[in-house]
């Protein structure tokens, strides 16, 4: 008996925790789904009263309930009849013109679906038959380079920002609605994302400077220096849209709402095998990776350049640019002057490469040689010249006599 009254009085004072919650017309509270009756689904918001949603809101195109039990939701209250509350995730098709103004007022979302790609922007169905507009810029978190074959035929949650003229005029935001959403996901990731971590995700959208990738309602930015250890000329031919990926979170910068990843740092270092097998004095085969006013950048393994400087290259003459000398795609044979480990630099020399100390040694020699020759040449010569005058002046002497 004391055990049953123990009880009792545990349900009678958790039932007096619940008030009745006054809630405005209008406001998004987060509830939990505690039970299904036909078409209702019950909800759990804390308070005394229950919460009712209409379960065609969550189901699938099968008619499924998408939620279970002890799922939380995001919910906007319509009104209070007797001791319910009405709650909905968004004013659907079949709505009239009257709840579509009463979504306008209370600032709850709107199903629309984009039937046209008009100037400036796209023509939206909301509820039934109504017209409204959704302006380019309003129709994402990011532009998209081709909007019309991306959007046009969908059916998207719009907030409506203008209703004038009797609903003649309406205008309405799905980035809206998309801002708030990453708000709330924000707030959740910040509390499990950390720098250094591998997080999985899809790419959502490649672009020259990199590919986004969907984390879980946020967006984060593969850059193309982060794409490989090799550079990167053509991004799609890494990444196509909808690919699952596992990147390194890089930066966090919950100010800007920016998440930088890198896929390059879940593979391995090349640099590795720079330190064991690239050592200076190496020669071997390259190719030109590409030309820059200072040098030629030579491919020696993936993931690994070196560098010739424009002062060696020419074959001893001065030249204005590698290109005079050399093109993208070359095979060269090089050989390996310097490495830098903790710079990640590796100096490079053509094969047949001469210093200009050893140039000037070798010409110094050729030079000692050519003035030896001279002189051998100069003192045969004088030798030539004093045979023949000593054989002219014995001719003389004969002929007197």
């Amino acid at each position: 008996m004391e055990k049953n009254s123990e009880s009792f009085a545990d349900l009678f004072n958790e039932d007096q925790k619940k008030t009745v919650r006054r809630l405005i017309r209008g406001q998004r509270i987060t509830a939990t789904v505690a039970g299904f009756s036909g078409e209702s689904i019950f909800l759990d918001t804390g308070a005394k009263s229950e919460g009712i949603l209409n379960a065609s809101e969550l189901a699938d195109s099968d008619g499924n309930i998408t939620v279970a039990v002890g799922d939380t939701l995001e919910v906007y209250f319509i009104q209070a009849k007797a001791a319910e509350q009405i709650f909905t995730t968004k004013i659907g098709a079949g709505s009239n013109n009257a709840h579509i103004e009463e979504a306008w007022r209370s600032g709850i979302p709107v199903d629309g679906l984009v039937k046209a790609e008009i100037k400036g922007g796209f023509e939206i169905t909301l509820g039934g038959n109504t017209r409204a507009f959704c302006p380019y810029s309003q129709m994402g978190l990011r532009r998209v380079e081709d909007a019309g074959s991306e959007y046009l035929g969908t059916r998207m949650a719009f907030k409506i920002t203008r209703f004038e003229e009797g609903g003649r005029n309406i205008v309405v935001s799905a980035r809206a609605i998309l801002e708030e959403e990453r708000e709330r996901l924000k707030e959740s990731l910040q509390q499990s994302l950390r720098e250094g971590m591998a997080i999985s995700g899809t790419v959502t959208s490649i672009r020259d400077f990199g590919a986004f990738v969907d984390i879980g309602g946020m967006e984060g930015l593969i850059p193309i220096s982060e794409i490989g250890w090799s550079r990167v000329e053509d991004i799609k031919e890494h990444f196509t849209v909808g690919q699952a990926v596992t990147a390194i979170i890089k930066s966090l910068d919950w100010t800007k709402g920016r998440i930088a990843l890198s896929l390059k740092d879940t593979l391995e270092d090349p640099w590795e095998k720079v330190r064991k097998e690239f050592l200076p004095g190496t020669s071997l085969q390259g190719k030109v990776a590409r030309l820059t006013p200072f040098g030629a950048f030579i491919t020696l393994a993936p993931g690994i350049d070196g560098l010739i400087h424009i002062s060696k290259l020419g074959g001893g003459r001065r030249i204005n640019h590698p290109r005079e000398v050399m093109e993208a795609g070359q095979d060269v044979e090089v050989t390996i002057e310097a490495v830098d480990n903790d710079k990640r630099k590796i100096s490079l020399t053509p094969a047949d490469y001469e210093a200009p100390e050893v140039q000037e040694e070798i010409e110094r020699k050729e030079l000692k040689e050519f003035q030896a020759s001279r002189r051998r040449e100069s003192q045969q010569t004088k030798e030539i010249g004093s045979l023949g005058e000593l054989l002219k002046a014995k001719l003389a002497q004969k002929g007197r006599g």
